[in-house]
């Protein structure tokens, strides 16, 4: 049985209305006096009108954004089946270490010599990702895992330009994240897609048929979009090393190799490492983001300022081109030095793991996806076959004469407490399914969303589509027209005239 409460609370889940609605002028939590015997320093260009902010008490605020947090799912609230790709666990000690004071007071404008902890600091964990990936040099500055691949592909250039060749064109796979394309357009490349094959990678003959001599290079993610390791990147980056071309790898899913696999092994030249997907810092929500970029030896004299480097004075920031010896930066892509929170929590997660311990991680990561792919494939379709790497991907062929779409599972998810897994990403994949558990999931936890899943799965064989069309039935808001919220957004409150 439903009822509406007078109130439109549903018990302890309060109807929460603006923080402009609850406004009232006049209202503060602070009461501070006129200050006496100054004069103003305005020149006359005093307010005349109302700030235009909402009146509050105290508690009317701390009580306001206590209830928007309680509406949030997050990753210690419950299993998040879009792990890495938007969060995963953050451990506390990360935490604890970067509020650590001379950490969490650091200001970049400090002089050199009050800083040599925090330039060691931003060097050694510049040292671990070098190991982890086996490559000669690294750019920490970059301020996102987007920023990191329009670093990449800016050394690309200054590389192919300082050789005199007007390469423009770029092959970019099907399976590679939506991003890729676009970078490589906004550093004056032109994209040429490349098909995958029916297992859901490279199509390897179509690939060696686009190479020419006005081919810059290939940026190709590994693991894929699709879950998938790319069993030909080697001889990918030989052909296309052979046409004088780079190798740029995203390595967005880096998460599920590292310790196991060094992409300089592969023949990638420049690769960008999202370090709140490998080394769990956070990022769900919005930042902030960090992507420090690895390269090879042939981009390295390319990589942008500032970095680090040691002397016999200690440590130092090279932050102008005219103090480098053989380099060639293209620039700075950064107001200052790079997310030195984010390189605090990343390199105590390096170090607290240890070598054994990121490699573990790994493995956990895949075998957990594994497991994920094990229990769901007697009901769901799984859209490509063999193992996975550490994402289980599904298409929606299984929900065929059900009446229920992706969304409308999606939606009922919801309502099980789970936030619902990726949907219609990739694109390759009609009506796709993508659920990457991570490693930090224990086989409980796992298990139950499972359970969920094929609960309602059951339930759409059943011929209940109805039920799935007006889900989720729990939540603070009823399903939204999401074409007109889109077409039609109401961006700002408007207080009602009378």
């Amino acid at each position: 049985m439903t009822f509406a409460t007078h109130t439109g609370n549903r018990g302890l889940v309060l109807e929460e209305k603006l923080i402009f609605e609850q406004g009232q002028p006049g209202r503060t939590g602070v009461d501070l006096p006129e200050p006496k015997g100054t004069k103003s320093r305005l020149g006359g260009l005093d307010r005349d009108s109302n700030v235009g902010l909402p009146g509050l008490s105290e508690p009317q605020v701390v009580r306001h954004f206590t209830r928007l947090s309680q509406k949030n799912f997050g990753i210690d609230s419950g299993f998040f089946p879009l792990g890495s790709c938007t969060m995963k666990h953050n451990p506390r000690l990360n935490e604890k270490v970067a509020r650590l004071p001379g950490l969490s007071d650091l200001h970049p404008m400090q002089p050199e010599s009050t800083v040599q902890g925090a330039l060691e600091l931003i060097d050694t964990c510049a040292h671990w990702l070098l190991v982890l990936t086996g490559m000669p040099a690294v750019s920490m500055s970059p301020a996102a895992g987007a920023q990191g691949e329009l670093c990449g592909m800016m050394a690309i250039r200054a590389a192919l330009d300082a050789r005199g060749e007007n390469r423009r064109r770029v092959l970019v796979p099907e399976s590679a994240h939506g991003t890729n394309p676009a970078t490589a357009a906004a550093c004056g490349f032109t994209v040429d897609s490349i098909p995958a094959t029916e297992d859901g990678r490279v199509d390897l003959a179509a690939f060696e048929a686009k190479l020419g001599d006005d081919v810059a290079g290939i940026m190709l993610t590994n693991p894929n979009t699709c879950g998938l390791f790319e069993r030909d990147v080697r001889k990918i980056a030989d052909l296309v090393h052979a046409a004088g071309g780079y190798f740029y790898c995203d390595g967005a899913n880096f998460n599920a190799i590292v310790g196991r696999v060094r992409p300089a092994d592969l023949g990638i030249d420049a690769m960008h490492i999202n370090l709140h997907k490998t080394f769990s810092t956070p990022h769900g929500g919005g930042g902030p983001g960090s992507g420090p970029v690895v390269f090879s030896e042939a981009l390295a004299p390319y990589a942008p300022i500032p970095y680090v480097v040691r002397n016999e004075n200690g440590f130092h920031l090279v932050e102008t081109a005219d103090e480098n010896d053989g380099m060639k930066p293209f620039g700075r892509l950064k107001g200052f030095h790079g997310q030195m929170g984010m390189f605090i929590r990343a390199l105590t997660y390096m170090k607290s793991h240890g070598a054994d311990g990121l490699r573990q991680a790994s493995g956990d990561a895949v075998l957990n996806a594994n497991y994920l792919l094990a229990r769901l494939k007697e009901k769901l379709s799984v859209a490509f076959p063999g193992y996975c790497m550490h994402e289980a991907l599904f298409d929606d062929s299984f929900l065929k004469d059900t009446g229920v779409s992706t969304l409308d599972l999606a939606k009922a998810i919801i309502d099980e407490g789970f936030h619902p897994m990726t949907m219609y990403f990739p694109l390759v994949v009609h009506g796709a399914l993508l659920i990457e558990p991570t490693e930090t999931e224990t086989k409980e936890s796992i298990d139950q969303f499972c359970d969920a899943v094929l609960s309602l799965v059951a339930k759409a064989e059943s011929g209940d589509a109805e039920f799935f069309k007006n889900a989720p039935y729990l939540t603070p808001r009823r399903r939204l027209d999401e074409t007109a919220a889109a077409r039609k957004p109401v961006l700002r409150w408007q207080p009602e005239t009378a």
